[in-house]
This record gives structure tokens, sequence and C-alpha cells, in this order.
């Protein structure tokens, strides 16, 4: 009875997952459809797989907190100054004036060709502890994200070879049930000439009878055992599609966060590849080294520099020093703006980058309490397996 519930319980449907098409990295996806929740083993690495996920997420929002929190207090800075009373302003900009004046005294003397902008020059000073590792680390994510895109590519191509398989399966045993629908109407045909040809006709038709239950007995055997082949390999496809989307669910949620840090490592040096800001670093040195043969006009910068520095002390400036570099925008306007618009655009692709990796902890806790609801016989369990993975108790 189980095997023909196997043959005629289940309609043919929609191929799950068949040819479609997974480019979109962005996207975690969950498919409870190919898990067997009664199942413990199964059970588990789904909630292991969100719970992982949720991890994930978490250890890089710790990461660009830091990041974010530095770049809102460089917009604050920008906030204050522009709100200094006027006579405060114009002390300010007294100091910013004379330093201003000795950047252009010093450039009279740097007039040599092909040397480096002072916005360039500046911007390098700015970040000159954090370029050199900024450099291995940019070449480093370029080269990782390259490796994630090709292991999600691996893993997609991987993925419809099983999903290819599954619908042949699908295909396979909607055929054994029509062969068995096609043997069991040939038998009840053969049962019934032999009736007529016994009755009507007076025949001995018992051989008839045991060679038509033999014949069927064969039949049926052998539809049950391929059935049976053709059921459990398709359980273990689904097995190993199961297994393929939360391994996708990991590498996913990398190549996002690898790919958002490697944009902003861009937008944050302003460069367009590791090998671009490299050769910037080497120009930058050596224009340093260039630089010191100006000493004395180097010392009055310093000296300004130092005013400056000493003078937005005294209001509620997060970074003075930062400001040292920029006496120019603080006398013009329009290159305040622009920094502004740097920042904010900084804090935009944080922001976005904080607000993904939340959603991805958030979706993945809605899912496990969506399991909860849906299962609350194993509720507790996977409520002990959540405790456990977060070292509760």
């Amino acid at each position: 009875m189980g095997f023909l519930r196997g043959l005629f319980g289940k309609k043919p449907g929609k191929k799950e997952g068949a040819g479609a098409e997974s480019e979109n990295w962005d996207s975690v996806v969950y498919d409870r459809n190919t898990v067997n929740f009664q199942d413990k083993e199964q059970r588990d690495r789904y909630v292991t797989g969100c719970l992982e996920q949720i991890a994930e997420a978490t250890r890089e929002m710790h990461l660009l907190a830091g990041e974010y929190s530095m770049v809102t207090g460089y917009l604050t800075d920008m906030e204050e100054i522009e709100a200094l009373p006027p006579e405060e302003t114009e002390d300010l900009e007294c100091i910013a004036r004379r330093l201003l004046a000795m950047e252009q005294e010093r450039e009279r003397y740097q007039g040599k060709k092909n040397r480096m902008r002072d916005a360039d020059y500046y911007r390098m000073q700015e970040q000159e502890t954090e370029v050199a590792g900024g450099i291995g680390k940019l070449r480093e994510s370029e080269e990782y994200g390259e490796l994630v895109r090709q292991d999600l590519k691996r893993l997609d191509r991987e993925r419809h070879a099983y999903e290819y398989r599954r619908a042949e399966l699908e295909n396979m045993l909607n055929n054994f049930r029509g062969m068995a629908v096609i043997f069991l109407a040939a038998l009840a045909a053969c049962f019934a000439m032999l009736l007529v040809l016994q009755f009507a006709f007076d025949m001995n038709t018992q051989v008839g009878y045991l060679l038509a239950a033999g014949a069927a007995v064969v039949a049926v055997v052998v539809i049950w055992v391929k059935y049976t082949d053709a059921e459990g390999e398709k359980r273990k496809v689904n097995q190993a599609v199961n297994r393929l989307i939360l391994v996708q669910n990991k590498v996913k949620i990398r190549y996002v966060n690898n790919r958002n840090l490697t944009d902003y490592l861009y937008m944050k040096y302003n460069v367009d590849s590791a090998a671009t800001l490299e050769k910037r670093w080497r120009r930058y040195l050596q224009e340093k080294e260039e630089r010191k043969e100006y000493a004395e006009a180097a010392a009055k910068l310093e000296y300004y520099q130092k005013q400056l520095v000493a003078k937005m002390s005294n209001y509620h400036i997060a970074n003075p020093g930062r400001w040292a570099s920029k006496p120019g925008a603080i006398l013009d306007k329009r290159e305040m703006v622009e920094m502004r618009h740097e920042l904010i655009g900084r804090r935009q692709s944080l922001r976005s980058q904080l607000d993904y990796n939340n959603g991805v902890a958030e979706t993945a806790r809605q899912e496990i309490q969506d399991l909860k609801d849906q299962y609350p016989m194993y509720a507790a369990q996977i409520q002990e397996l959540v405790d456990r993975f977060n070292g509760v108790g």
C-alpha cells in the first residue's frame, strides 16, 4: 500500500528551482522545501546555518562601527565650524589666511615640474599611517573578491547540475507511475479476457491466470525497485541542494561585504585599484623627501598650523589636527562643501553596509523564529541550539 501511495499520491508539479538563474548574490535565500525538519540532523544544520549568518553579519557591523563614528565626527566638526560666532570665525580665518599664505610661499619654492598637488599630498599625508596597510588590504580584498566570485559561480553550476538531476528524477518517477497504471490496466484487461474465455467459451484458463499474475508480479517488483532507487536518489539530491544553498548564503555574505569593503577603500583613497594606490604612495614618499629641502618654509607652515590647531581646540572640535591641512576649506565654502560631499558619500557607503548586515542578521533571526512558530514541537530544541551557539547558559 505504501508503494501504491508513493506511485499515485503525488501529482506532477513545477520543478523546484530548475533553470533558475541566481546571479544576484546580494540576496540570502532560505529554502525549506528541501529540508525535512522532522530529521534532527537536517533541522540542526539549517538552524546552524542561520546562526552562522547572524554571527558573520554581527562581526562585520562591529568592524564598520568605528569607521562610521570617525566619519560622523568629521561631519560634526564642519557643523561646529560653520556655527562659530562672527568674531571667532574672523580670528580663525585670520590664522587660516596666514597658513594659506605660507603654503603659497612654499609652493613658489617648489617650482619643480611634475610635483604632487598639495591636495593629493595632504590627502596622502592625512592617511599616511594607514596607506601602507591599506595597499595590502586593498590588494587582498581584490584578490579575495575574485576568489569568492569564482566560488559563487562554481556553487551556482553545481547547484544547477543537482537541480537538473532532480528534474530528471521527477520525470522518471512520473514515468514509473504511468507504467504502473499501464501494467495494472493491462492486468485487468487480461483477467477480463480470461474470464470471458472461461465462462463464455468454457475454456481452461488456469494457466493464463498464473502467467498473467506472474507477469504482473515481475513488473511490479521491477517498477518498485526502480521507483525506490529514484526516490532515494532524489532525497540525496534534495539534501545536496539544501547544503549548497546554506554554503552559498555564507559565501554571498562574504562576497557582498568584501565588495562593499573594496568599493569603500576605492572611495576612501580615491583610486580605482591597489596598483594605482601603490603608485601614488611611492610618488608621495618621493615628494616627502623633496619637501624636506624647504625646511624654513615648512617651519613657518608648522607654526601657523599649530596656531590653527590651538585655536580650534578652544571649540567643540573632535579632531582639530585634521583642519591644519585644510585652511582653504575654512576660507572657501566651496571647498568645505566638497569635503562634506565626500564624507557624506563615505558615511552613506558605511550606512549601506551596516544596514545590509543588520538586515541579514534580522532576516536570519526571523527565519529561526518562524521555524519555532511553524514547528512548536521542536521550538525548545531550536532555542537550545541557539543558546548553545551563543554561549548562553
